[in-house]
């Protein structure tokens, strides 16, 4: 498991930001990877802990002491070989993902975690460079055909997995392009488009059909695709927004971070913006209302369009900036993160619930209250905050019904996503699935891949009586 005494000996270093002042004025990536051998080196802390709880951590199942063991002796090709053995898409993961392998590493506990995140995005970038990463078409064809609804993350590993058993393959997306919020949702900046182009390409070649600017159960109907297919695969995302219906909601200006984030996404990648009201935060005062990912993102972006200011409201209290290791670990942390965003210059408020947009057509002003642990209003603490655009980030609360949904007729779980367990992911309706966050409602990239992993075993098992894809 890397060097014996590395743990000892090296001290943890991870990747480094661009200055805020130059990766500001522009919407590539500003993460400044590590050299070969600092990547072994950290890869060497990787210590014989005899339970590696970072597996708990990880969703995908990644080996992780394997190949950091394989980085630290050089041994990078073998090192790809594991990674990619449990995940599809260890460059985007190795992007995105919070990490909680490393909330899970023994050596967290004086917060010292494995650089997991970043050895996994060295050895993936690595395989691409080195040309070790090349499609992987199967021997034979099964004769089956297979619908996979949707091109996000949990769909795209869907695919693969299936394509590289011999069925025929067949991806429908709505968009112009593939991706899911990999690629409209997440900013450039964070992941560059041209990542999840690439692995289209390796898809295609290995069989897979992409199919776009189809909407399923609006522009092509449920039964033709089901009629059409063997089996069909739901792994449309969880993309209805949770709204705030208070007094102004109707406000010009007042928008969901959903319809801001693509915008944006599609201009840095020439595709058209189709809409009659870009919305541009450039010489605005921006409120961003939710603490989350979707939050920061939004953030990011408006600081590079050019805002006056942005402010940030959560309605929690604010976190500790530690955690308590003995209480939490080798869990997922409840604590105050600050994201790259953040530190480009947004205020931050918490405990703030926003009451009232105000405004003469356009909004002009939040008002806000603090509120208790109980999220009810303190009285005396109202205040107000200039706002000329308002940016809803304050998560998803299921799947679209209307359309695709509504007509296949599958049953829904208490929160509205499609109901299937995480054995067969076998829908209510004959020959339908579902994985990601259709199924599990709003959650990490690094899930939806492992569900859609999962999945395929699954379908894959329905339409041959076994199969030799892993769980």
């Amino acid at each position: 498991m890397g060097k014996v005494t590395g743990f000892l000996e090296i001290d943890r270093q991870d990747r480094k930001y661009a200055p805020a002042a130059d990766r500001i004025r522009h919407y590539k990536e500003f993460v400044i990877p590590l050299s070969e051998a600092a990547t072994k080196d950290q890869a060497a802390r990787c210590m014989n802990c005899g339970i590696p709880f970072c597996h708990n951590g990880c969703p995908v199942n990644n080996q992780i002491p394997d190949w950091n063991d394989l980085v630290y002796k050089g041994e990078w090709q073998e090192a790809a070989r594991n990674l990619h053995s449990t995940n599809n898409f260890p460059e985007f993961t190795g992007r995105v993902c919070p990490a909680p392998c490393e909330a899970s590493c023994t050596l967290n506990i004086e917060d010292t975690p494995v650089t997991i995140k970043t050895i996994e995005c060295a050895i993936a970038d690595r395989a691409f460079q080195e040309g070790w990463i090349k499609p992987e078409p199967p021997k034979e064809k099964t004769g089956k055909k297979i619908a996979i609804v949707g091109s996000g993350p949990a769909g795209l590993a869907c695919a693969q997995q299936l394509a590289r058993v011999g069925h025929d393959v067949h991806v429908y997306e709505k968009n112009a392009r593939a991706g899911g919020l990999l690629r409209y949702g997440i900013p450039d900046f964070k992941m560059e488009k041209h990542y999840i182009d690439r692995r289209v390409d390796q898809m295609t070649a290995e069989g897979v059909t992409f199919h776009y600017n189809v909407n399923v159960g609006v522009t092509m109907s449920v039964d033709q695709l089901v009629a059409e297919h063997d089996a069909v695969v739901l792994a449309g995302g969880a993309e209805k927004p949770r709204d705030l219906a208070i007094p102004g909601r109707n406000l010009q200006g007042v928008h969901f971070a959903m319809d801001f984030l693509p915008q944006q996404n599609r201009r840095v990648s020439h595709e058209s913006v189709t809409t009659n009201e870009p919305i541009l935060a450039s010489g605005k005062h921006v409120v961003v209302i939710g603490g989350g990912d979707t939050g920061s993102d939004c953030i990011g972006t408006s600081v590079r369009q050019g805002a006056l200011s942005v402010t940030q409201l959560e309605i929690m209290p604010q976190p500790p900036e530690k955690e308590n290791k003995l209480l939490t670990w080798p869990e997922w942390p409840l604590k105050l993160r600050t994201s790259s965003s953040h530190q480009e210059g947004a205020e931050r408020e918490f405990a703030v619930n926003t009451v009232e947009f105000i405004g003469d057509g356009a909004v002009k002003t939040l008002r806000c209250v603090r509120v208790d642990n109980k999220f009810q209003a303190i009285p005396g603490t109202e205040f107000d905050i200039k706002a000329d655009l308002v940016l809803l980030a304050m998560g998803f609360v299921s799947p679209m019904h209307e359309g695709m949904i509504n007509s296949l007729g599958v049953k829904l779980d208490q929160r509205g996503n499609v109901a299937a367990d995480t054995i067969q992911y076998k829908a209510s309706s004959d020959k339908v699935f579902a994985c990601g966050d259709m199924r599990r409602g709003q959650s990490l990239v690094v899930w939806a891949i492992r569900e859609g992993r999962q999945c395929a075993r699954s379908v894959d098992e329905h339409l041959m009586g076994k199969t030799l894809l892993p769980r």
